[in-house]
């Protein structure tokens, strides 16, 4: 069965190249995110992994846990993290899933159907404190996640807890935010500061410091 935005991320304990994590616990209080990749010692997952591995200052700042997946062995994950390192000029610290029964790939729905294989295809989740899946993406096995915007759709999920707001196109760090249509007019400008109207149903805001959000919200 699929996996939607809003449902529980499934729970499996498996081994890893850090040893052994039963994933709930191993989360914790944090987000995650979790990502598959096709196969080891290959080129474009070289090159994602060690992104990865570049961006942990960033990981940590924003309390998210990264974890990779791939259907190949612990011993296959040891003998490519040099590799990785090498070519990409970090360190790998982070788990890597080895998972050569496809147990955790199928439970995800990571196995793409009609390739000719039964390796995972480049998906990732992000997956609150609640282990709630809140963002998946899906990228065929050609082409390479750009995780400058995984960190961003982590940050806009963030300030929309935070504030019970939504974010604009584009948006980043300190950019207007978006006032849910289920507020009005008169409680968004209680609620946020500099409250612009464009449309009756599309006004702009600027989030308080102190706003402090109970979770998800909806805008269409």
């Amino acid at each position: 069965m699929a996996l939607h935005l809003g449902d529980t991320a499934p729970d499996f304990t498996t081994a890893t190249s850090q040893g052994e994590v039963a994933f709930h616990e191993w989360a914790g209080d944090n987000w995650v995110v979790l990502f598959s990749h096709p196969a080891d010692f290959t080129p474009v997952c070289t090159t994602e992994l060690g992104r990865v591995g570049q961006l942990k200052d960033e990981w940590a700042k924003r309390g998210v846990k990264t974890i990779a997946l791939s259907v190949d062995s612990v011993e296959d994950h040891a003998k490519w993290k040099g590799d990785i390192e090498e070519y990409s000029q970090c360190t790998v610290d982070y788990p890597i899933i080895a998972d050569p029964d496809k147990t955790v790939a199928e439970l995800y729905d990571m196995i793409h159907p009609g390739e000719g294989d039964t390796s995972s295809v480049r998906s990732v989740f992000v997956i609150d404190p609640a282990k709630k899946i809140r963002l998946s993406m899906t990228y065929p096995k050609s082409t390479g996640r750009n995780f400058d915007e995984i960190l961003r759709t982590v940050d806009a999920l963030q300030e929309a807890d935070r504030g019970e707001c939504a974010t604009p196109v584009d948006w980043k760090p300190g950019d207007r935010i978006i006032v849910p249509p289920t507020v009005s007019t008169p409680d968004a400008i209680a609620k946020f500061d500099d409250v612009v109207e464009v449309y009756p149903y599309l006004r702009t805001a600027v989030l308080r410091e102190d706003a402090a959000g109970k979770g998800a919200v909806g805008c269409d």
